[in-house]
């Protein structure tokens, strides 16, 4: 099959999904917009979720705990949600739950992430696949699972990715990469539903405070000190990004949001290093200037 069959294909089979699904007739234009936010209980997901219920947009807030979902479901406009991305019936339930609620599904924030650290050749495969399940099989679940309900409202994905995705650092390297796949996701996960009216976006947070760190400390047996990450800003600029990416009438691909330049500097950096060595010496390596006009087209973009 070449390229642009395979194409043709992919559009009929989503397209199909959408008439085949039991999804609510369309809610009318002026009816609140709603959003499901993953790992909606802590840190990045907690802002998201506060940020948008705050701008009047209903927000269904996934988290796994009793005390969490007490406390989420006790803010104006948020309805809490039972849902653990590595379990399908949690996944199908939520499905369910938001189906039938008659609101339909604008917005999608995969947000839910964990993380571990040390040498990778230290470390276990069970902690490898703890991350991958989280980091890159969730947002591949909840995504294909509320695929329907998104595209019937020509909505939008945003995935929280990281500046992890860009760069590499020794001791994070299985962070690093779930983060890198994801980058490959919603490069993919764009194409293929831009032709059926959704807009897919990666926002890339530098250190900001969350909940993470001190997870990966005690999945490791390790103080709390290790992972705490209070010294970082509230990650209010994330949230931020999150809104303009699902609301904006003009959301770009990638938001890059950090604390600070010497991150920003850190990152572009190691990308401009990668494009260096993807053109190092072959047979259709590109000169300066053609690598510079073409740093110019992209800018003019």
């Amino acid at each position: 099959m070449n390229a642009s069959s395979f194409s043709a294909s992919l559009l009929l089979i989503l397209s199909s999904s959408v008439a085949l699904a039991e999804t609510p007739a369309p809610a009318p234009a002026s009816a609140q917009k709603a959003v499901l936010v993953t790992g909606a209980s802590t840190g990045i997901g907690r802002k998201v979720t506060e940020q948008l219920a705050a701008e009047g947009y209903f927000v269904y807030a996934g988290a796994r705990k009793d005390k969490d979902l007490a406390e989420l479901d006790a803010i104006e406009n948020v309805q809490a949600v039972r849902l653990d991305v590595t379990k399908p019936d949690e996944i199908a339930a939520a499905v369910k739950t938001i189906t039938e609620a008659n609101r339909g599904l604008y917005g999608l924030v995969n947000n839910a992430g964990v993380a571990v650290s040390g040498p990778m050749m230290q470390s276990s495969e069970e902690d490898f696949h703890y991350v991958m399940d989280v980091n890159v099989y969730g947002p591949y679940r909840v995504t294909k699972a509320f695929a329907p309900l998104i595209i019937e409202a020509k909505g939008r994905v945003t995935t929280i990715s990281s500046i992890s995705g860009i760069l590499s650092s020794p001791t994070l390297g299985i962070y690093s990469m779930s983060k890198h796949a994801i980058e490959a996701f919603g490069d993919s996960l764009a194409g293929e539903l831009a032709p059926l009216g959704v807009t897919v976006s990666l926002v890339e947070p530098g250190n900001f405070n969350s909940e993470i760190g001190a997870t990966a400390a005690a999945r490791a047996g390790v103080s709390s000190l290790a992972g705490d990450r209070s010294k970082y800003p509230e990650p209010d600029a994330v949230a931020k990004a999150v809104q303009h990416a699902l609301f904006d009438a003009n959301p770009k691909r990638r938001y890059m949001v950090v604390p600070a330049q010497s991150e920003a500097e850190l990152t572009i950096r190691k990308a401009i290093e990668e494009l260096v060595q993807l053109n190092k010496g072959h047979a259709h390596s590109y000169d300066r200037d053609a690598l510079v006009e073409m740093l110019d087209a992209e800018l003019a973009e």
